[in-house]
């Protein structure tokens, strides 16, 4: 019944273009029902025929049958068919444009997935104009399409442009040398031209009309450096700039790099506004706001903003614009650049690579890596695995040198976080099918040797938590104070062994009794003249993604503070004059531990069961260290994020222990009074507590600031 339908539809509206004489196109004439029952079973006991008039028939009402027509007669160009090029296209031909040229050199890949239509896993490896031409065929197969698979350039400019009669803009943002030329072809031939951008979750485009105000006149690119092209490209597209205020990770834009992030809905509402204007234009009739006029529509916001902008680049605020521009994404593009990797080099490199992501205290780093043969060493037994394809990697991590007052019972710390590098290195090895072992191997004057052995396994399925090791990180800031789930903390407590205990410490009550605290551990340690090159040497000042230290934005302290402590730690007497006369560790006190100390879900407590034996200590750590990354990532999958909280720990057991930590009495007596509380406060033995720490649900997921890691070759030894 619906072809039938679509039929007595297009009876309504003309006769079948294909099969009609030209007289009756002219003069079309009423068909009977039975008439139109007898095509649909012709056609249907054959190839079914594709009648334009019913496949558009839809259209009518908001356009007449007339200029259904008209647009069927209109060429239409479309440079690009990624993410924007190829909806515009697919828009168009459900239009019933009847003919296109479309240019595009590129073949569909996997990072075209998140946003180009013609993208999926048939399509991966064929060239797109190929790809987007089938699949406006399907839609329409009278359609006449030149496909340019090379792209456009000097040489084909006049063959695409010829007989158009409107130009869209598909090419990639980063692509202004050619936008500028094909844009400036058509300001000489006279063919109107729309340029619109994804940008975050909305759309902002520009027409540019015969006649009218250049594309170069408005963006002013001629003459620029590349990187401020792009600059003046985008805040010329978007002068309101909606999209900043829900910026999540700005870090991932490298305008230099030629990288930002896009989403399908802005290139589906680039389609949809692009069409409208289309319409429009071929079809003469509603107002067209060309340049110097702007359009932004942002969704997310529910923002609509259509402006006039006299000069287009050149007004003055916009020239205001576009140097804060030139710095501000100067700057992410330098970050960016150095946070993020592209996984290279042989799979144990790889796995190597996504390891460096594990955590350490202050973001340190301090195992370093010796990739080995296969073979056996000199003297050695020949390695039976060598013959299977093993490949093992020598891991040494530093011995505590007393330097480090944090640095506690032997180095325990960077033990622990020694074992979250192996659990890292594990779930790393399972993307790439390979088991993992490791043989501790003791202790020499260079630090602590650990064996790590990869070996494949074809069948082995790619461990759950893989895709979180480079998203896991340390949130200091406040959370919801929403309590976890029953299903939440069975999870975690799972992924501890045999050998250690978890306690949960969620009321109100019990969290302000952590809190205060961490609080006094912080007013401890910041008295402390031991901790003070501790902690100027792991604040990073300059850098928001800091590749060996914290970015001193991700300690949780508000700017004037902040300012305050950068001010005072150049020189230990102005910290010590803070701290003696102004109250100077207050505001950190209740900033780093009593507000996000109340606002999470739960603190935990991790102890032994029974306290490993002397010379099972450092393989015991180990082993737990590997317990609580799991933790950790489980945690993050769960949308959960956490702040691990040692010091309490560290300074508890220098007092406990009556280890001379410190030259002030002052501060050693507050550490007895914080080995007092703690003891009552677990109410167990403490020398059997070995992790504290917070988590919850985030307020926020941004990513204002984060610690990144050392380049994989930094860590490498020969």
């Amino acid at each position: 019944m619906a072809v039938v339908q679509a039929q007595e539809q297009a009876a309504r509206s003309g006769l079948d273009h294909k099969a009609a004489p030209e007289h009756a196109e002219r003069n079309p004439a009423p068909r009977s029902l039975s008439d139109q029952y007898q095509e649909h079973e012709t056609a249907a006991a054959g190839a079914p025929s594709f009648s334009y008039e019913a496949a558009f028939d839809r259209n009518l009402g908001w356009v007449t049958a007339w200029e259904q027509q008209e647009l069927r007669g209109k060429k239409v160009a479309i440079a690009g068919m990624g993410g924007v090029g190829g909806a515009h296209l697919l828009t168009l031909a459900r239009l019933g444009i009847g003919a296109f040229h479309i240019a595009d050199f590129d073949r569909f890949d996997f990072a075209n997935f998140n946003r180009q239509v013609g993208a999926n896993v048939e399509t991966v490896g064929r060239p797109k104009v190929e790809v987007m031409a089938e699949m406006a065929r399907e839609i329409n197969p009278d359609l006449e399409i030149a496909t340019f698979p090379a792209g456009i350039d000097a040489s084909n400019l006049d063959r695409f442009l010829d007989g158009v009669d409107l130009y869209i803009d598909g090419l990639d943002f980063f692509v202004l040398d050619v936008r500028a030329k094909v844009f400036a072809e058509c300001a000489k031939r006279g063919i109107p031209a729309i340029t619109a951008a994804p940008i975050g979750m909305g759309t902002a485009y520009l027409i540019f009309m015969p006649g009218g105000m250049s594309f170069e006149e408005y963006f002013r690119l001629e003459g620029q450096p590349q990187t401020r092209q792009y600059v003046n490209f985008l805040t010329g597209l978007v002068p309101k700039g909606y999209h900043r205020a829900y910026l999540m990770d700005p870090w991932r834009i490298d305008l230099a790099g030629k990288r930002g992030p896009s989403t399908a809905m802005a290139c589906q509402l680039c389609a949809g506004v692009t069409g409208v204007e289309a319409l429009k234009i071929l079809l003469g009739r509603g107002p067209v706001r060309a340049a110097p006029y702007y359009h932004h529509f942002d969704a997310f916001r529910g923002k609509w903003s259509i402006g006039r902008l006299p000069g287009g680049n050149r007004h003055p605020l916009q020239a205001i614009k576009r140097y804060l521009g030139y710095y501000f994404y100067g700057r992410l593009s330098r970050e960016a650049r150095q946070a993020e990797a592209e996984l290279a080099g042989s799979e144990v490199e790889q796995i190597l690579e996504l390891a460096r992501w594990a955590p350490s205290g202050d973001n340190q780093q301090p195992w370093r890596f010796q990739i080995l043969d296969s073979a056996p060493e000199n003297g050695q037994e020949a390695d039976p695995g060598a013959s299977q394809g093993v490949d093992r990697v020598m891991v040494r991590i530093p011995a505590a040198t007393g330097t480090n007052p944090y640095e506690y019972n032997d180095g325990q710390p960077t033990l622990l976080s020694a074992g979250m590098l192996l659990e890292t290195m594990r779930i790393a090895a399972s993307g790439f099918q390979r088991s993992f072992e490791w043989v501790y191997h003791g202790s020499t004057a260079n630090g602590h040797l650990i064996e790590a052995r990869f070996t494949p396994k074809p069948q082995l399925p790619r461990d759950p938590l893989f895709p979180y090791i480079k998203i896991r990180s340390v949130d200091r800031r406040p959370y919801k104070s929403t309590r976890l789930t029953r299903q939440a903390k069975q999870a975690l407590d799972a992924c501890l062994g045999d050998y250690s205990r978890i306690h949960w410490h969620e009321t109100r009550a019990e969290r302000w009794r952590i809190a205060s605290i961490g609080a006094l551990a912080t007013d401890i340690r910041l008295r402390m003249p031991e901790a003070y090159d501790v902690h100027r040497s792991m604040l990073d000042w300059t850098r928001p993604l800091s590749p060996d230290g914290i970015p001193a934005g991700a300690v949780g302290l508000d700017s004037l503070t902040l300012r305050l402590m950068r001010w005072a730690m150049r020189d230990w007497s102005r910290v010590d004059f803070l701290n003696r006369y102004l109250g100077g560790t207050g505001m950190p006190r209740f900033q780093m531990d009593l507000a996000p100390g109340l606002q999470c879900a739960a603190h935990f407590t991790i102890t032994w069961k029974s306290p490993p034996r002397p010379d099972d200590r450092i393989p015991a750590l180990l082993r737990l260290g590997q317990d609580l990354q799991r933790f950790w990532l489980t945690a993050t999958q769960l949308g959960l994020v956490m702040q691990p909280n040692l010091a309490p720990l560290c300074l508890a057991h220098y007092a406990r222990n009556g280890i001379p930590f410190t030259r002030d009495p002052s501060v050693r007596r507050k550490a007895d009074a914080l080995a007092f509380r703690m003891n009552a406060l677990l109410e167990e033995r403490d020398e059997d507590l070995v992790f504290l720490g917070r988590l919850g649900w985030p307020k926020s997921r941004r990513v204002p600031t984060r610690s990144v890691r050392r380049p994989l070759a930094e860590l490498l030894e020969s």
